[in-house]
Parts: C-alpha cells; sequence; structure tokens
C-alpha cells in the first residue's frame, strides 16, 4: 500500500536549465527528447556544475509549473531560461533537493526574479537540514574546506515561503511529490566521503538527511524519478519512489547520480547492474555522474540511455 495519495499525470515535460554540459553540435532531437534550436554565436547557453530544471506537469487540462534547484550563478540560470523562451513566471512552487551551493547558490536571484513576476511569496520546499554548516575535507588537500551554507534570512528576504518537511511533500496539486527523507539500504551506496556536516556542534560524515528526490507518476506508464545529486544513492532514491508510491513500474529517471571521481568508481559498475534491474525506459545521467560514468551507462544501457545537455527537453506523454 502506498504511503502517497498520488495522482497521475498525462503529460510530464522536464526543461534542464542548468547542467555540467553544454554542446551546440548536439541537435538531433526524438519525441522524448528534444534539443535547443538556438541560433549560434552570440546566443549561447551556460553550463556550470550546478543543476537546475523546470517542470511541466499536466492532468487532463490542468497545468503546474515547479522548479528544482537553482543553479549556482542567477545571471546564468535567467539568461538560459530567456533563450529557451521557458517562462519563469508561471512557477508556482521550487523544491530545494539538498543543501549544497551547486543546487542553491542561484535561488535568492531566482526568487526574486519570481516574486516580482507574480507580486507574491514562492513556495519553497526542503528539508530542515538543508541549512546546516558544511565543509569538504579531501585527503588531497589536506584541510578542509567550509563551503557556502544556506542562509534562511536572505531566502525569506527574496520572499521565499519556506516549507520544511522531512517527510514527502506534494507539490503541483499532488501530481509532484518530494521524496523527503530516504532510506538507505543498497549496501554499496554510503554516500560521499569528503563531505562532512556541523551537527549539534561537531564535524560528522555528512549523512545527508536533506538529500531528496521528486517523483511523478505518469499515467500508464509508471514513475519518473528526478534527483538533484542522489547523495543518498540513486539505486536507494528510486526504490523508495517506488516504495512511497506502490508502484514498481519505473518510466525514467532523471538527475544527479553523483558518480564522479575515483572515490566513486568502485560502484559504477554495481549502480548500473541495479539500474538495469528496475527496467526504466529512459536513464539520463546528468550532473555530477561524471564522465565515465555516463559513458558506461551508455555502453550498458544504449537504448535506454540519453545524453544531457544544457536546455535539452524531456518529454514524457501517459497512456490514454
Amino acid at each position: 500500500m502506498s504511503e502517497l495519495e498520488i495522482r497521475e499525470a498525462d503529460l510530464l515535460e522536464v526543461t534542464v536549465l542548468m547542467d555540467n554540459y553544454t554542446d551546440i553540435f548536439l541537435i538531433e532531437s526524438n519525441d522524448v527528447c528534444r534539443r535547443p534550436q538556438i541560433p549560434f554565436f552570440p546566443q549561447i547557453l551556460f553550463a556550470e556544475h550546478g543543476f537546475s530544471c523546470l517542470i511541466k506537469v499536466c492532468a487532463g487540462s490542468e497545468e503546474h509549473t515547479v522548479l528544482m534547484d537553482a543553479a549556482v550563478t542567477p545571471a546564468s540560470l535567467l539568461s538560459n531560461a530567456e533563450l529557451l523562451k521557458a517562462d519563469l513566471g508561471k512557477v508556482e512552487a521550487i523544491a530545494l533537493s539538498h543543501g549544497h551551493p551547486d543546487h542553491f547558490l542561484g535561488l535568492a536571484g531566482l526568487l526574486k526574479f519570481v516574486s516580482e513576476k507574480q507580486n507574491k511569496e514562492v513556495p519553497l520546499m526542503l528539508h530542515p537540514d538543508a541549512f546546516l554548516e558544511r565543509r569538504f575535507n579531501i585527503p588531497a588537500i589536506g584541510h578542509s574546506v567550509t563551503i557556502p551554507a544556506l542562509n534562511e534570512d536572505i531566502l525569506k528576504e527574496a520572499r521565499a515561503d519556506i516549507i520544511k518537511s522531512k517527510r514527502a511533500f506534494p507539490i503541483a496539486n499532488g501530481l509532484i511529490h518530494t521524496t523527503g527523507e530516504i532510506e538507505r539500504k543498497v549496501p554499496f551506496e554510503k554516500g560521499f566521503p569528503w563531505a562532512e556536516a556541523k551537527i549539534n556542534d561537531n564535524w560528522i560524515l555528512d549523512p545527508f538527511r536533506d538529500d531528496q528526490g521528486l517523483v511523478i507518476k505518469l499515467k500508464g506508464k509508471g514513475l519518473v524519478v528526478i534527483s538533484g545529486c542522489a547523495h543518498a544513492g540513486i539505486i536507494n532514491t528510486v526504490e523508495y519512489a517506488k516504495k512511497i508510491t506502490g508502484t514498481d513500474q519505473v518510466h525514467a529517471v532523471l538527475g544527479g547520480f553523483h558518480l564522479t571521481g575515483r572515490i566513486f568508481d568502485p560502484i559504477i559498475q554495481p549502480t548500473i547492474d541495479k539500474m538495469k534491474k528496475i527496467k526504466p525506459e529512459y536513464v539520463v545521467p546528468m550532473h555530477c555522474t561524471g564522465w565515465k560514468a555516463i559513458n558506461r551507462f551508455e555502453e550498458a544501457m544504449p537504448e535506454q540511455f540519453l545524453l544531457n545537455t544544457v536546455g535539452t527537453k524531456y518529454v514524457f506523454e501517459g497512456t490514454p
């Protein structure tokens, strides 16, 4: 029995406003994967080590637009949105995947833009731990490096209506849900060894309790799961989405899988093996997945794999 009263969507569109990769010559499109048709220079889409996507979901005549994450630089994010003709004025809510700066540094600027367009506060869904102080403790550097923390006062000043939830939370009138805290059951998905968080005045290995994805149930097709970085593990994320929705069928998995760097090399193949057992129709690794893992996914799942670049729109249609 599902934990969520999740409604089925007839149509889902995911437009990637920011990702690590851009390619002006990757223009081949199909019904599901639609590449941006933008004239060459001086107009160009920006890429950065960040993530943001605009999500439109429809059920009958009902339509909702939400945003997941806000990349690093507001100027790049807003420029990409303008070139793609993505109407940010329609954004009715923003979901934050977790409290790392490559997902929230553009948030205040984006909130100001959207709130000014709508002349009202913008709902912002996140886990309370998104505000933790954090740092990286990278052995090769030899000392810890503090990274920017999410500031609640700045968000409120930008007119965010902050909604903190540890559990799955409905957006878009129940057509989209955050996953909330994700259960950790996959043995090889052990988090990010270099990441630390300050909890109860002590620096500890970051448990990433705030890491969450989005889940949409597509009519007749199953689940579409979107992750930010999947610090909880992309397999854990998908399996938890299946559990809370009471749905085994997975149509698509998109987002960051966090498999980049040598410390994650050993779990690339186990992740691919598990993903193949899940049997999504489409798998779209982005952002922090890393080139090595992305290439391995293409080799192992050529029929399901889609290569992402900034500006790509994914269109998933339910069964009539």
